[in-house]
């Protein structure tokens, strides 16, 4: 039997739900609306004429500020007569540092609409410009999740907030635009406007997550959130295009990782505690029946046209299908969540200390997010294999692998070393060491990994500190 909800009034009612049992019993599909085509960012003016927007703020980064995207943008704004502010300090692999420093920008500019023209970062941070600029009186750890913050849910209204993916420098051009919750004037259609991404890797046009460096603890957290998710994703392919190769290869490891997380996590019925109201039902939910299918389909297409698209920048349908394959994943992670290899890698990006990536024009340190994510990929899988095999062995096939007459105890090792396979063929560096970590550094990357709960906890299989530190040596070399 299926009901439908239309919420006209207020009422109340007694938590039932949970009264028995401890694990949940149910899952929800949330994901933006995506709009893809070529040129579909030149429709964002109109999106936000339409909308209503007087006062706008539209956030990038300075390698991005000067690059096609932001023009496509800033002059489809100026086309349609919808005034703006620039906002072009977004830090590539935010911190808490730069979070406020662009919540401030937004506090003072009193903006009613956002627009995020880049990637991960540009995305990530403006969710938080908006997010706090719409709760003017909390404190920052408020709503960063906890342990590391208070993790308070999100109650207030949102203003409207498009994100774009756009070109290269792991930045996005990504138009999302919340609908927001309160009345609004008359005459106005408080219909969102889109995203559009650049970079094919975080999916956070997809999701309700915005992730940042927490300096004082060098590790990375977030805030999470359906309130911070898009409701229109605006995909332009042609933005894809301009990314150099090893942006379009670590931003394909965060697809890679995205769908094979969200296919092995912990299973949503599984998950505890059940929550005493639907509103409490977290966002990383566990793998569920729904986010299986855009996992799978994402790992195909990741085994299929990643290393076309690193191996040719012209390469327009590789490309193309490496930005499609970032939102289906993003959907899949999005409703599903993630588990050790993105928990453990918050603290390989958090402690970086002299590695410089290929094809990132910053001045700071810098692992890149999907290359700190695929460096223990090899070593957590053939960890968590045991708890659903099956699972493991059908990622396995997918990345081109013989599974034919395997057994289920060996699939950790098989699909650790097709991991190893296409990783070396994509040339990979050779595992944290690498990137300048020594096995002395492992207790602080164990103790940075802890605090990760939010997604540690979606592992198929437990594990211990001690689990931890094995697969941190584990992952010190790859080949």
């Amino acid at each position: 039997m299926m009901f439908t909800l239309w919420m006209t009034s207020s009422s109340s009612c007694a938590a039932v739900t949970c009264s028995e049992r401890k694990t949940d019993y149910a899952f929800e599909m949330a994901s933006s609306n995506i709009r893809y085509g070529e040129g579909v960012s030149r429709e964002i003016g109109m999106d936000l004429q339409n909308s209503g927007a007087r006062n706008v703020c539209v956030m990038t980064d300075k390698n991005l500020c000067r690059l096609p995207p932001v023009k496509a943008v800033v002059e489809s704004l100026a086309n349609c007569g919808v005034p703006f502010k620039m906002y072009d300090s977004v830090r590539v692999e935010p911190t808490d540092g730069s979070f406020k420093d662009a919540i401030a920008f937004a506090k003072r500019g009193a903006f009613d609409a956002f627009v995020a023209v880049g990637g991960g970062s540009v995305i990530d941070t403006c969710k938080a410009a908006n997010l706090y600029s719409c709760h003017p009186d909390a404190r920052f750890l408020d709503f960063v999740n906890a342990p590391i913050g208070r993790g308070k849910p999100v109650t207030g209204a949102l203003k409207p907030l498009i994100a774009g993916k756009g070109p290269p420098r792991d930045v996005a051009v990504l138009a999302m635009l919340y609908r927001c919750l309160g009345d609004p004037p008359d005459g106005i259609n408080f219909e969102p406007p889109p995203p559009v991404p650049t970079t094919a890797g975080t999916g956070s046009e997809t999701t309700g997550v915005a992730i940042f460096d927490y300096e004082p603890l060098r590790a990375k957290t977030g805030i999470a959130s359906r309130a911070l998710r898009p409701t229109l994703g605006v995909v332009d392919p042609r933005h894809t295009l301009s990314m150099p190769a090893r942006v379009a290869a670590n931003s394909g490891f965060d697809v890679l990782c995205h769908a094979l997380e969200s296919y092995t996590a912990l299973p949503y019925h599984q998950r505890a505690p059940c929550p005493p109201d639907p509103v409490s039902r977290p966002a990383y939910q566990g793998s569920n029946p729904i986010s299986d299918v855009w996992a799978r389909h994402a790992l195909r297409v990741v085994a299929k046209y990643l290393k076309r698209a690193v191996g040719d920048p012209e390469d327009a349908e590789a490309r193309s299908a490496m930005h499609l394959a970032s939102v289906f994943a993003g959907i899949g992670f999005g409703n599903a969540g993630v588990h050790l290899c993105h928990g453990m890698s918050y603290p390989i990006a958090g402690h970086v200390k002299t590695h410089k990536a290929d094809g990132y024009n910053v001045e700071h340190p810098l692992v890149p997010h999907g290359l700190s994510v695929v460096l223990t990929a090899p070593a957590v899988f053939g960890f968590t294999a045991p708890a659903c095999p099956e699972r493991h062995l059908d990622a396995a096939q997918i990345l081109g692998a013989d599974v034919s007459r395997v057994k289920p105890s060996d699939a950790g090792a098989v699909l650790a070393d097709a991991l190893r396979r296409f990783l070396f063929e994509m040339r990979v560096e050779d595992g944290l060491a690498a990137v300048g970590y020594r096995k002395e550094d492992v207790p602080a990357l164990v103790r940075g990994t802890v605090p990760q709960e939010r997604v540690t906890k979606l592992s198929p299989r437990e594990h211990s500190e001690e689990d931890l530190t094995r697969l941190f040596e584990a992952s010190m070399k790859l080949y």
